[in-house]
């Protein structure tokens, strides 16, 4: 099942809003224009019109990428969640200098192969059970709304035409600079192109760019050609949420130059031009270098996803603040993967339990109470996921705490559930079970971790990518735990402990429940030889493994 055709917008009459907006949980946003958290109030009541920044599609997608999409993935669930209809506009970059450089080493067409990389794109985004927005416009497909703002810009005066090439004159607009507090002379001319000497002023950036051959241009009022990087996201968020509305968002890294030149040609072609918050997520870096395609220190959304399950990564991201830097770590990236193995492992325990109780329910009709540690534990997530993610997203703090204590419940409850019980206690048990598990998948929903397939699905998948980190297939582990039995049986525990630390040490954990042994994936672990006291043996002892 595609997670982007998930009905999780289930619009509401923007009156009933109201009464969420008043509650003890307000939402607020860090707005890196005011550069402070704000209260977040739509411009029309009930509705939310926000632009993201996507990506510039000539190649595969890397995990600077993958933070960006899932960070807004999450606003626009969040928003959802509290009964907002959300226009999302997201846009793919498919006329660009790196587009048709790419295209020229390879010998293809430009859109061609921009077109490949943007279903890439939305390939890895299922993965990450990214939400399709409502929008994914192409410049490409926007070349005649491109044309009429420039052509509003120059009649305005902010604009000029020099040899079939239009630029924007940055000293015509007093408020350059209002977002990222940078001066004129700091403006890398454009960011993407090499300064040009035609220019008025060595800050002023391009518009429209005249044709060159073998790149692909358009027809214009200033001779064939196409456009700049900058004026796609203007022209774009303006055709499909106007010149005012609520969140525009995107990367760090595009604060300045792009968001700025963005706020200059929009407020050029439009005086009411106004965005009310300004949103945007941190870098990801290895080994605390920024990463990008530029850097070469990348890593792409397959490459990780290849050997780590897209929920764990997914996971991964969201278990920082969106704002922060983010170190990729082979570490973090292995607790991910135990974190959402626990999780799916428990819930399907729980599923697995209900589904074969047969129909109770109380004999006055009425429905059945939980335990007060269930109601303690309901109102203690519910109020923690909505103080924290009320508080600019802090996803971070709410996979911990009450979630965690949420979970421990829930297997807490199944054992319960075990031992023989009178009727209206085993009626509170599994009453309570339901309960806490409802409140466990709304949270798992609104953070995008609910699998769109069984927990008997995603928990085989985990499985199969930690046998594919540790170089081990099925059948070896069973004939490893086969042979660990047999050594066992043979009371040699020294051997077995060796055996088990040895599977540890990839990621494998041997589980011994009653006379069976069961599997499954865990942080690797190496071991290290510990001194004792003289006369004693030397052991190995266990610690998590450092990043590969």
């Amino acid at each position: 099942m595609d997670p982007s055709k998930q009905e999780t917008n289930q619009k509401k009459d923007p009156k009933t809003i109201a009464k969420k907006e008043t509650e003890e949980f307000q939402f607020v946003v860090y707005n890196t224009m005011t550069q402070q958290k704000e209260l977040f109030k739509p411009k029309i009541p009930g509705k939310v019109g926000m632009y993201i920044c996507g990506v510039t599609a000539y190649d595969f997608s890397h995990l600077g990428h993958a933070r960006a999409a899932v960070a807004f993935d999450v606003l626009y669930r969040y928003l959802q969640h509290l009964g907002y209809e959300v226009t999302y506009v997201r846009n793919f970059t498919d006329v660009d200098d790196k587009i048709i450089r790419r295209a020229n080493e390879t010998g293809e067409d430009p859109l061609s192969l921009s077109d490949q990389y943007c279903k890439e794109y939305n390939v890895d985004m299922a993965d990450l059970q990214c939400l399709s927005p409502t929008h994914e416009p192409r410049v490409s497909d926007h070349i005649e709304q491109i044309k009429d703002m420039i052509t509003q810009i120059i009649n305005k005066d902010f604009g000029y035409v020099v040899d079939g090439d239009v630029f924007f004159s940055v000293d015509k607009f007093p408020n350059y600079g209002k977002l990222s507090g940078q001066k004129l002379e700091n403006n890398r001319a454009g960011e993407r192109v090499a300064v040009n000497s035609r220019k008025c002023n060595p800050s002023d950036f391009a518009l429209w760019k005249a044709a060159k051959p073998g790149e692909p241009s358009w027809d214009s009022p200033w001779g064939h050609g196409r456009p700049g990087w900058h004026i796609e996201c203007s022209a774009m968020s303006a055709h499909y949420l106007s010149f005012k509305f609520d969140i525009h968002g995107g990367g760090l890294d595009l604060i300045f130059p792009h968001h700025e030149n963005e706020i200059a040609q929009s407020c050029a072609a439009c005086q009411e031009s106004d965005v009310s918050y300004w949103m945007h997520n941190g870098h990801v870096t290895n080994n605390n270098e920024k990463m990008s395609k530029s850097l070469g220190n990348f890593f792409t959304i397959r490459q990780i996803t290849e050997r780590y399950h897209p929920l764990a990564l997914r996971y991964f991201l969201i278990n920082a603040h969106y704002r922060s830097p983010l170190n990729y770590s082979l570490v973090q990236l292995e607790g991910a993967s135990e974190a959402v193995f626990y999780i799916y492992q428990t819930l399907k325990d729980c599923q697995d339990a209900l589904s074969q109780l047969p129909e109770e329910s109380p004999k006055d009709g009425k429905p059945a109470r939980t335990t007060p540690d269930a109601q303690e534990c309901i109102s203690k997530l519910c109020n923690e996921f909505q103080a924290k993610m009320s508080d600019d997203l802090s996803t971070s703090l709410i996979l911990t705490g009450a979630f965690l204590e949420a979970l421990k419940l829930v297997n807490n409850l199944l054992t319960m559930l075990k031992k023989k019980q009178q009727k209206q206690q085993r009626l509170l048990v599994i009453q309570s079970l339901v309960e806490v598990e409802k409140e466990v998948k709304k949270v798992l929903d609104v953070l995008g971790l609910q699998p769109p397939y069984s927990y008997s699905e995603v928990l085989l998948q985990l499985k199969e990518k930690a046998l594919t980190r540790a170089g081990l297939v099925e059948d070896d582990v069973v004939r490893l735990i086969n042979e660990r039995t047999e050594v066992r049986r043979n009371k040699d525990f020294l051997k077995s402990d060796q055996m088990r630390a040895d599977l540890q040490a990839k990621g494998i954990a041997l589980m011994d429940v009653g006379t069976e042994t069961i599997w499954r994936p865990c942080v690797p672990v190496q071991q290290e030889p510990e001194v004792v006291p003289s006369g004693g043996q030397v052991r190995g002892a266990i610690r998590r493994a450092g990043p590969c």
